[in-house]
């Protein structure tokens, strides 16, 4: 079945016209998420000719099924960098979330989109959650994040055992927040194109682009799709693909006043958000590598069991899922997609915090492209030492995808699996019974049941498929 975010319920999108790419253009840009829009804004805002090509439709993708928290505090995501970076590093991904942050507040201010003050908390269940969250706190302050708080009590319907508190970060609608980006990219010239998805590159400057639609070329392509689509690099060996799930209930009051999110696993995720029957209650989590749950329905039925457990008279309105991408050295690239090519740059692994950390992504190409100078862009370069902290994951994660692979094409001959291939590297690919797709457990690729391309990095359809 399809499962359809809030969001993408408040803002249906309508059927694209048909597409058609061709022209020469100072830039082009691939998805228009969060990076991709703000990407092409920016750019376009310095002047120049900028087309954005995007496969489906505008937040079709990571975006469009965020909890959107646009906040500094992210669950444990400072102590896991600060256990295998410097402090220096710490203070460079603690500088870009806070310039992406009040970059964010300050296009909506301008531009007349919604968003809510709220206090942020990394709560605990348990001991060993407390432990998390103190030594979260501990790396907050390294950062220099100096309004990270412990509070004993928190204002939540069941037992914890602490929490880190920050104060006055932001909430808000993100497919509002594309609507808004992309009329401003539109009255400076961009020109999105929907519908379009990119096949394949080629060139070294200018390059040419093409897509189910027609070619391009430009002599600066900026790919903002989270896991590149482009095999150079090898990022797809880099970054593990996580799955998590979202809910939305109706309740007899406000359920919550903050945004929070659980340090103990399986992870809970909190917030509230104004709806036209007042306020709605979003419940997120369940989290796990794409591809290797045993039923994808099973979390859903988790995080459902769970919110009624404790908000008893929650009434459920949304059900959904989405993509992230956890890289294994823990912080976001944004720079070139190998070394020396400049002008073939990268954006994402936002480890699900992409509300801040896409926006701080696309400010550090573009500063980069137009000669700006941002102290703090070098933590997101992909091709640093930092990179080698993340040696030891990387093993683990690329020996887990040669057992799956192995074990995947094991399992196809001695069963006579009549499960479909993956057209990035020919995973076997499991059936996802939340959302009836076909998920790739090595690099996270999906499939819809026609056998379209859900997600990368595949770009080709199941074959036989006709999508």
């Amino acid at each position: 079945m399809a499962l359809t975010s809030l969001w993408e319920d408040l803002h249906p999108h309508p059927a694209p016209a048909e597409a058609v790419v061709d022209g020469e253009w100072d830039a082009l840009v691939i998805g228009a998420g969060i990076t991709g829009l703000t990407t092409a804004t920016l750019l376009a805002r310095a002047g120049l000719a900028v087309a954005v090509l995007e496969a489906r439709h505008v937040g079709a993708g990571t975006t469009g099924r965020s909890t959107a928290k646009v906040s500094l505090l992210q669950g444990t995501q400072y102590s896991r960098i600060s256990r295998r970076h410097s402090d220096a590093v710490l203070r460079g991904y603690a500088a870009a979330n806070a310039e992406a942050l009040a970059w964010v507040t300050r296009f909506c201010d301008d531009h007349g989109v919604e968003y809510q003050r709220r206090p942020a908390y990394t709560y605990a269940t348990s001991e060993q959650g407390e432990r998390s969250v103190r030594a979260e706190l501990t790396a907050l302050h390294k950062a220099g994040v100096d309004g990270a708080t412990w509070v004993d009590e928190v204002p939540l319907p069941f037992s914890t055992t602490g929490a880190v508190r920050l104060d006055d970060q932001v909430q808000l609608d993100p497919l509002e927040l594309l609507a808004g980006l992309r009329a401003e990219a539109v009255e400076h010239g961009v020109s999105i194109v929907e519908g379009a998805r990119v096949r394949r590159l080629h060139g070294h400057g200018p390059y040419t682009v093409e897509t189910e639609a027609g070619e391009a070329t430009a002599p600066l392509v900026v790919v903002a799709t989270n896991m590149p689509i482009l095999d150079r690099g090898g990022f797809f060996a880099r970054a593990e693909p996580a799955r998590s799930y979202g809910l939305a209930f109706r309740t007899s009051g406000s359920a919550v006043d903050g945004m929070y999110l659980s340090a103990d696993s399986p992870s809970r995720s909190l917030r509230d958000t104004p709806a036209p029957t007042g306020s709605l209650l979003l419940v997120g989590g369940d989290g796990h590598k794409t591809g290797t749950s045993g039923s994808e329905l099973g979390h859903l039925d988790s995080l459902r069991a769970w919110t009624h457990e404790h908000f008893p008279d929650a009434e459920e309105t949304h059900a959904w899922s989405a993509q992230d991408y956890v890289p294994h050295h823990a912080l976001p690239y944004a720079g070139p997609i190998l070394p020396g090519a400049d002008r073939l740059l990268i954006a994402g692994g936002y480890s699900k915090w992409g509300m801040t950390n896409g926006v701080a992504a696309a400010l550090a190409i573009t500063a980069r492209v137009l000669g700006g100078n941002l102290e703090w862009a070098s933590t997101f370069e992909p091709w640093s030492t930092h990179e080698l902290t993340g040696v030891p994951d990387s093993i683990r994660i690329n020996a887990a995808v040669a057992l799956e692979m192995t074990s995947g094409w094991v399992r196809k001959i001695a069963t006579r699996d009549d499960a479909p291939i993956c057209t990035h590297l020919g995973g076997v690919l499991r059936r996802n019974d939340a959302e009836d797709s076909w998920d790739c457990p090595l690099h996270g690729s999906r499939f819809g049941p026609d056998g379209s391309v859900l997600e990368g990095p595949a770009t080709c359809a199941l074959r036989g498929s006709g999508a």
